[in-house]
């Protein structure tokens, strides 16, 4: 159940008391004005004699002896309705007395009035005992209207014929009460809320309009970086110069920057639950309805209210109730309010985490954390710049293990790119790698500038001085199964990051614009993801501009042009894979902090590459029978590595259909048919080593 605050057993007593209290005062009332309307009709009765019918109540009508004036005068007059009137009299200094519960509480905020807590009393009255339904059909002289109408209020409580009610009465402008027509020639009926009458009952429900997409807001601790203390006072200063306005307080920030957490910290300090509703889930035709039960609410339980979503910012705030006094919002940086009449805005920017925020945020919402070795916690904190979001749903999911909590990171990010790239997962390590000395050296420089970069560019003169290119971008050209790919899945999970890969060739679209759109839709998704992006086929858009001769050659120079500046401001990790640098536009190569050449292994590499996949797949001890054999094809044929990955697997397949250990032949065979693929056979040096084997 949707609960502000548990109430305490004499809380709920006191509820219940006023509840039946309210319940004797209407039956009251009705008893007494019954015994007037039954001395109305044998006074009728005895004018006209028996046996007229319908012709006694029809004179009793048209001689009007049912008059206010001479009811209440008649009530000073006859013992049976004075004892009454003693009693009702009791029985409102009771409820006048109650301040604590509820109904007092409602009558007091929206400051009704006489005639208002009558009719408000006897709708509520009847909520609780549907049986006064056949009292006030008897009240009205009329079978079929056994229901509360304004002409029942105003003779029941004795304000006349009709109710003194203004058209803006806090009963209909918030709700309490509704107005439902009869038909044709009835009086409408009055009924009461079902959410106000189990607020006043004393359940905390939550008003059917809000249900599902409104909740409490949980309070987590706050960071020492956020201005909770300032906000507070400039609520507090604003209350008091600014009685008459409505506070709104607009929380700009990245996406799980903790926005609805630091609202939640400043409502924690005024005292108030905060009620967070997600605005983007109502329908324009239904946003007034929603912002007033919102406010409704709030009023009712004390709450503040969080916006978040777009309703609250595209839509008008109706003026015609009264708002609650303080009210958040949440929205992007690059968004601000428009001003509303009646209200006084601060916008507010949450600064992004920095590392010991960061630090600081996992001790205080992860306890598991404090046993984490350092290293672990350390690469946590650096490596990945969570959001408070992010480490609330780690904290809600009780994560113990700093593994568990690097998965539940990168399971939350996933679906941002959607079907825009292709996630690449693996178990690669740096010794799967067989590159030169000097290639693996630049990869480990390129990982520990991955580690840093994060502290480093944190810091307010290294941003000051390189306001553009803070993202970590590097090209990796060379030929097919070179290892390109390989190494970024390597670096991805060193760097314990998801990799996704873009294939540019795909994505090059023959409508203009679009491709320009899906690179900015991809990017901006990317940069809150902590993952390394692979584009493969780089070519396709980061190749060399053309000479315009055409239309097409205009808008495709158009999507290169777009493409240097988005990605030279991706403050992200990316890798572009080519397979020729020549085809790299230089304009773009100029603003890669890394470009890596793949190239072919030489005979060392193949050697190596040989042993090192053989021993993984098939042991150490055939590799080592196979050692000279392995000596000679890496000397005798120019292969890639993957290519020779998949000739050992072919020669695998070969082995186990003849039940046999993989020999010499079988990897020749195996690599016959990779090497058919590019529509090449075996070299002549090797076709010579193949005649002195046989």
């Amino acid at each position: 159940m949707f609960c502000l605050q548990k109430k305490t057993t004499t809380e709920q007593e006191a509820e219940d008391r006023v509840a039946e209290q309210v319940l004797q005062r209407v039956r009251l009332y009705a008893q007494r004005r019954i015994l007037w309307l039954r001395k109305v009709w044998i006074e009728v009765g005895a004018q006209k004699g028996n046996g007229q019918g319908v012709h006694f109540e029809i004179d009793g009508y048209l001689k009007n002896l049912d008059l206010p004036v001479l009811e209440l005068k008649w009530y000073e007059s006859d013992p049976q309705a004075q004892t009454l009137t003693e009693e009702i009299t009791q029985l409102e200094k009771a409820l006048t007395k109650d301040t604590k519960t509820r109904i007092s509480s409602l009558i007091q905020t929206f400051d009704l009035g006489s005639a208002e807590i009558d009719l408000l009393h006897t709708c509520f009255a009847f909520s609780l005992d549907p049986n006064l339904s056949r009292v006030f059909a008897y009240l009205h002289d009329h079978s079929s209207r056994g229901y509360v109408s304004e002409s029942l209020i105003a003779r029941l409580y004795g304000h006349g014929y009709c109710l003194p009610l203004s058209p803006i009465t806090p009963l209909k402008i918030w709700g309490f009460v509704t107005e439902v027509d009869s038909g044709r020639g009835e009086p409408a009926r009055f009924e009461i809320s079902p959410f106000i009458r189990n607020w006043l009952l004393g359940m905390d429900t939550l008003d059917e309009v809000l249900t599902g997409i409104t909740r409490l807001q949980p309070v987590y601790p706050d960071l020492s970086n956020w201005p909770v203390g300032t906000t507070v006072e400039w609520i507090n200063k604003m209350n008091k110069a600014e009685a008459a306005a409505k506070l709104r307080l607009f929380i700009a920030g990245a996406e799980g920057s903790g926005r609805r957490s630091f609202a939640a910290a400043v409502a924690k300090k005024l005292d108030l639950p905060l009620l967070s509703i997600n605005s983007g889930r109502v329908p324009e035709a239904r946003w007034e309805v929603v912002y007033m039960s919102a406010q409704r609410q709030a009023h009712l339980t004390q709450s503040s209210i969080l916006w978040y979503g777009n309703g609250a910012k595209e839509n008008a705030w109706p003026t015609h109730f009264p708002s609650y006094p303080v009210q958040f919002m949440v929205g992007e940086v690059d968004e601000y309010l428009q001003a509303e009449e009646g209200f006084l805005d601060l916008r507010i920017e949450l600064p992004p985490l920095q590392s010991d925020h960061r630090r600081e945020l996992w001790m205080k919402m992860v306890p598991a954390a404090k046993t984490w070795a350092e290293e672990d916690l350390a690469n946590l904190v650096h490596l990945r710049q969570t959001t408070v979001g992010q480490i609330n749903a780690v904290a809600a999911l009780g994560v113990n293990k700093v593994d568990e909590a690097f998965e539940t990171i990168g399971a939350g990010a996933r679906r941002r790119l959607g079907n825009l790239a292709q996630l690449l997962s693996s178990d690669f390590k740096k010794t799967d790698l067989v590159l030169s000395a000097s290639l693996h050296k630049s990869l480990d420089n390129f990982m520990f500038e991955a580690t840093e970069r994060v502290a480093f560019w944190e810091q307010s003169a290294h941003k000051r001085l390189f306001p553009q290119g803070q993202g970590l971008l590097a090209l990796f050209t060379g030929p097919p199964g070179t290892g390109k790919t390989m190494a970024a899945q390597v670096i991805a999970n060193e760097l314990r990051m998801d990799l996704y890969r873009v294939d540019l060739s795909s994505m090059v679209s023959k409508y203009v614009g679009e491709t320009s759109k899906n690179i900015e839709r991809i990017l901006s998704r990317a940069q809150r993801m902590d993952a390394v992006l692979l584009f493969d086929e780089a070519d396709a858009l980061f190749g060399k501009r053309t000479e315009i001769k055409d239309a097409h050659d205009r808008f495709a120079n158009t999507d290169t042009n777009y493409l240097l500046q988005a990605i030279e401001q991706y403050p992200g990790i990316a890798i572009l894979a080519s397979n020729k640098r020549s085809n790299i536009d230089q304009g773009f190569s100029r603003r890669l902090r890394y470009i890596l050449e793949f190239p072919k292994p030489d005979v060392h590499l193949r050697l190596h590459i040989w042993q090192h996949i053989l021993t993984e797949l098939v042991g150490d001890k055939i590799t080592k029978a196979l050692d000279k054999e392995l000596v000679q094809i890496a000397s005798a044929q120019e292969v890639t590595g993957a290519q020779i990955k998949y000739a050992v697997l072919t020669a695998i397949y070969l082995a186990r259909k003849e039940q046999a250990a993989v020999g010499l032949m079988h990897l020749i065979r195996g690599l016959e048919q990779e090497l058919s693929k590019e529509g090449r056979g075996l070299d002549r040096q090797m076709g010579e080593f193949l005649k002195l084997k046989r």
